[in-house]
């Protein structure tokens, strides 16, 4: 059994942005030589997520504005009265998980066809990582 670890490193220009991830995870994958297993893609920060869906602007426009329709920023969260502004990223994240598990089959990842690898930012403007953690033989 073959296990590689590297990270990802973001620094958004926006508080909320949507970063297609998928080359390069790609890139680590076929990077550790392994043909067939899994890899583990995970924010490392409790206010962004990582998750699989189309690369469709619309679609990513249409998250956005899901996400802050039920976690709309608020002055009023209780999250806030620790001095922190972000209650809003937090609830985001948690709706859209912060790690994706995908197969490896034949050295390459083994998406469906419209499928993607996207970070999600919810919180930014600041340096974030991502693990990637390739695992199998």
């Amino acid at each position: 059994m073959k296990f590689a670890t590297e990270y990802l490193w973001f620094n958004t220009s926006q508080k909320r942005e949507y970063l297609n991830i998928t080359d390069a995870v790609e890139q680590i994958v076929q990077k550790s030589g392994v043909q067939e297993g899994m890899v583990l893609v995970s924010a490392m920060h409790i206010t962004a997520s990582v998750y699989v869906n189309d690369a469709e602007d619309g679609l990513i426009a249409d998250i956005d504005e899901w996400l802050e329709k039920l976690a709309p920023f608020n002055i009023n969260y209780r999250h806030h009265r620790t001095g922190e502004t972000n209650g809003d990223a937090h609830l985001k994240s948690l709706l859209m998980h912060h790690e994706v598990i995908v197969p490896i089959t034949g050295g390459r990842l083994d998406l469906g066809p419209w499928q993607q690898i996207y970070y999600a930012e919810f919180d930014g403007r600041r340096r974030k990582r991502v693990v990637v953690k390739v695992m199998g033989v």
